[in-house]
């Protein structure tokens, strides 16, 4: 092994977890500001049995790593249970969350008492880019579903499989 892990330097660790159905840019700002703060953004595709996205788990991360490619310090994959056990697994001590509005605290707010709460992984809130501020991957696939014009809203190759995959419905 080679870099700051075997000189006895330990990798500062985060985590952006969603379902990602599909990335936005709301969603890829976050992760690219995480990236600037933190060696190693794990982005954790959490899988939820009871609902049916639009995109398959795999589709999802295979866009999100062609998305993130360029930061160098991003690694996807998916998960299936509660999020501290995926941090535990991978000794990562800190979740990043973006909080669009007012109304995105208070759950958020809960979730990262309880998450540190249950193992003492912190939750570090980051505001997002106004820009971004209304921006949700279910608006995203409404808006596009009914004609809307949505790729500014998407990394292009994310808008053009959602324009693909909404035309084949």
């Amino acid at each position: 092994m080679t870099g700051p892990e075997s000189e006895g330097l330990t990798l500062r660790r985060a985590v952006c977890p969603g379902s990602f159905d599909p990335i936005t840019n709301g969603h890829l700002d976050i992760i690219a500001r995480a990236s600037k703060l933190y060696d190693v953004v794990h982005v954790a595709v959490m899988i939820n049995q009871s609902k049916k996205g639009l995109f398959e788990i795999e589709e999802r991360i295979d866009l999100i790593r062609q998305v993130t490619a360029d930061f160098g310090n991003v690694e996807v994959e998916s998960f299936h249970g509660l999020l501290v056990d995926f941090c535990k697994q991978r000794d990562i001590p800190a979740i990043v969350k973006g909080l669009r509005a007012v109304s995105d605290f208070d759950y958020e707010l809960q979730m990262a008492q309880m998450n540190n709460g249950l193992s003492g992984v912190e939750t570090l809130f980051v505001p997002t880019n106004p820009t971004y501020s209304f921006l949700s991957s279910s608006l995203v696939k409404e808006v596009a579903a009914w004609g809307g014009d949505v790729a500014h809203l998407l990394p292009p190759v994310v808008h053009e499989v959602l324009v693909e995959r909404l035309g084949q419905k």
